[in-house]
Formats: structure tokens, sequence, C-alpha cells
């Protein structure tokens, strides 16, 4: 009997001892499982870098990347970041939407997240810095000379590093003081007059960053997404092609065929290649730019207002004056324009270096051009192989007649077109190329002959 009732007394503590260390063991052997689960439905990290200016293209860039995140339905962004920073809007418009993607995004910053991104960083869920890296210094300056562009500007800058700290838990005094030197804070966190930059360490102590790390490796470590995989955005073939278009010898070529097109289709209208060539080289040229967001709608009016200006001073006005001036300050103002990040007119964000390298390239590609049309047109024009293509069926005499070895020195004839500088001749019933020493003639008009080449004349008013 006393058995039997020690027995039933202790018998539910054994059962409930070796229950406990049963459910414990399962657990151990059962959670990686659930994870793993719990997983198989996001299985994809997707890794995009910002690691040049934030400008349009990086703008542009993003928003490829975030819309291919979707495609393949990652649930983790990460955001490889080394950047000094760019233009407040393009900076905005990252910003919002890393906070209105649907799926986590981390950021890891390996060495900069300097200016504007500081606040593409703090627009993150996850802030993780590599040793030695920075964030923070985001007072808003201007392109040309680096110093600080006026007050609504800064305020427009604190606004948003207030409300992008705010949303993901940060201090948005911290952040703000990221903006303006004048933001009162603990002297151990930021001296009084001094914008605030952050080390790794610093950001960890602040709760400004959720662990150092040394690669994205240790991100997902960290996150317990090692072994997912892992998808890194590559821009497509158009997109490889467009960057390639942006190269600025690539544009520099192109400017070069447009305004030679344009030449070519002027002076010797109904040769209908050259136009094609300068409209496609022009589609070329544009495209890329617009869709980076560089090229407004307004700059590429500028150009086709400028064609038109000079076409209506070639064809409707004697002589070269105000009309075709205005067209080519309006053509090379849409060239140069369409390469800057600026806002009509506004250059505060466009530095000095990109306004001079897009002005040298457009000066030089110009002259250039000039260079090629002197040495080269005559020739070309001239040419059997053009002559097939251009002026099919028209009966064109060579300047010289080798059998007859007639000179046309001097010698008097009618404008068979209009010369503006270059075109045709009639001479003794021949029609001949010709061209002034720049002046305007009129069809039907009388002209001798001052100087002869072995392929054209050069001739003026009678």
């Amino acid at each position: 009997m006393i058995s039997k009732l020690i027995l039933k007394n202790l018998y539910p503590y054994p059962f409930v001892f070796y229950m406990k260390i049963t459910l414990n063991i399962f657990l151990i052997f059962l959670i990686p499982v659930i994870n793993t689960i719990a997983r198989s439905d996001s299985s994809t990290v997707f890794v995009m870098e910002i690691r040049a200016e934030i400008d349009p293209r990086m703008s542009r860039y993003v928003d490829l990347a975030l819309s291919k995140a979707k495609d393949v339905k990652a649930d983790f962004i990460v955001v490889d970041m080394n950047t000094f920073g760019g233009t407040v809007d393009d900076a905005d418009k990252i910003r919002t939407a890393l906070l209105n993607y649907p799926k986590p995004v981390l950021v890891f910053i390996n060495k900069n997240a300097a200016s504007a991104g500081a606040l593409i960083a703090i627009a993150c869920d996850s802030i993780y810095m590599q040793p030695g890296s920075n964030i923070g210094a985001a007072t808003v300056v201007s392109g040309n000379d680096g110093m600080p562009v006026p007050e609504k500007y800064q305020s427009y800058m604190r606004s948003m590093m207030r409300s992008t700290a705010e949303v993901n838990k940060r201090d948005p005094k911290i952040a703000e003081a990221f903006v303006d030197p004048d933001v009162q804070l603990d002297s151990t966190i930021k001296k009084p007059g001094k914008v605030l930059t952050f080390t790794t360490a610093e950001a960890l102590k602040y709760n400004f960053c959720d662990g150092e790390v040394n690669s994205i490796e240790e991100v997902l470590k960290k996150n317990n997404l090692d072994g997912l995989e892992i998808v890194k955005y590559e821009p497509s073939t158009t997109e490889k092609i467009i960057s390639f278009i942006l190269n600025p010898a690539v544009s520099g070529i192109l400017i070069l065929i447009m305004i030679g097109g344009i030449w070519f289709e002027l002076q010797h209208p109904g040769i209908g290649f050259a136009l094609v060539a300068a409209i496609i080289a022009a589609l070329l040229y544009f495209t890329p730019y617009y869709l980076n967001g560089l090229a407004q709608n307004w700059e590429i009016m500028l150009f086709v207002i400028g064609v038109i200006l000079i076409g209506v001073e070639i064809f409707l006005i004697p002589g070269f004056g105000v009309t075709g001036i205005l067209g080519i300050v309006l053509i090379f103002a849409s060239l140069i324009l369409s390469m800057l990040n600026n806002y009509w007119f506004n250059f505060d964000f466009v530095r000095e270096r990109d306004l001079i390298s897009s002005m040298s390239i457009v000066l030089f590609t110009f002259v250039l051009t000039i260079i090629l049309v002197v040495a080269g047109a005559s020739k070309m024009l001239n040419s059997k192989r053009f002559k097939k293509i251009a002026l099919a069926g028209q009966h064109i005499n060579p300047v010289k007649n080798e059998v007859q070895n007639v000179s046309l020195l001097h010698k008097t004839g009618v404008t068979h077109t209009v010369l503006r500088p270059s075109g045709k001749v009639e001479i003794e019933g021949e029609i001949y190329d010709a061209m002034t020493n720049g002046e305007y003639i009129e069809p039907g008009q009388t002209v001798f002959v001052v100087e002869e080449f072995n392929s054209s004349l050069k001739v003026k008013r009678a």
C-alpha cells in the first residue's frame, strides 16, 4: 500500500521532467526546420549598388532595380552603398522609393554615406557599416563652389532627414544635425557649430547603425538570411546601350552627325540620307538623356526650334542674319543643357566641371564638323558613289573637260540653284558644282568664275 502511494505521488514528476527534456530536444531540431519552411516562399535576397553620384541616372537605376526586385519576388533588398551624395531632388526620389518598398530594405555602407547618401541610408530599415565608414555631412551645397545654398534648401533637407528618421525609429534630432550645424546636441555627440558626421563606432553607439560588418555576407548572416539565393541587379542590354551612348565621346560623335547632316541637307536639299542620319543621331543623343531625367521636354524643343529657325533663314530670308544666329544659339543651348542636371536654367546643383565638360564637347564637335565639312565636303559631293545616291539622273559636268581641255576661269554663268554658299551654276549650257566665298546668291543670278579646282568652282556675283 505504501509503495503504491509513493509511486502514485512521484510518477507525475518524472513524467513531466522527461517530457520537458524531450520537448526541448525536439525544439532544438525543429526551429531550423521551421525557419527553413518560413523562408521557403521568400528565398531571394536582391542586391543593388549605389556607388556613384546621386543624380537622375542613379534615380533611374534605383527605379529599375526595385522593379526588377518585384519581378523576382525578392523579400529582402540589400543596398551596397558608397557615395559622397548628389542632388536633393534625386535623393528624395530614391528615399521615397525605398520607404514605400513593401519588403525589408537593408543598407551596407561600404566606406561612405555622405550628404544625399545619408538621407538614402536612413530611409532603409536597417543600417550596417563597414569599419572605417562614415555617415552624415548632409548640408546642401552648391555644385559650383561647394558653399551652402540658401536656407530654403537647407530647411527642406532638414525636414526630410527628420521625417525619414522618425519613420525608422531613429533620433530625428541627430538626423537633423547631419544637415544643420546649429542643432543643439550633447557635446559628447556633436561640437557646437559643426555639422554632424558619425563613424561606424559612433553610429553604433547612438543607434544609427544596426551592426558593424565587413561584407554583405555578414549582413545576411546577422539577419539569418545566409544560405538564401542572392540576385545581384545587372542592367539590361538596353540600359547598357544607353550608358554607352551617354559616354562623352559617343555623344560628341552623335552631335557631329547631327550638325553635319543638317548642314548637308540644307546645302543640298533632296539628298535625303543626310537628313535621315541627322534625325537618327538626334534620337540616339536625346533619348538616353531624357530617360535619365537630364534632358527635359523644353530643352529638346529648343533644338527643334533652332533647326526650324536656321531653315527659315536659309530658305526664306536672303543672307544670314539674326534668325540664323538665334537658331544656332538655340541648338547649342539645347545640346549643352541636355547633358546637365539643371532646372529651368537653375545651375545651383550643377558642378562647374560638368558645365565645362558639356560646353567643351559641343564646341569641340562643332569646330571638328566645320573642319571635316571644309576638308571633305567637296570631295564627297563629287564622288561617283555619292552622285549615284544623291544626283541620280542629273547630268553634271566636271569643271575641266579632259577631252576639250577647257578652262572656265573668268567665264560668266547663271546660278542654277541657290548658293548658300555652295550649289550649282550653269555655264555655256552645262551645270557645275560651285561655291561662293560665304556670299548668299539666289537662283537665276549672273556670276563669274574667280577660281577653279579639280571638282568645283568658286564664283562671285557679277
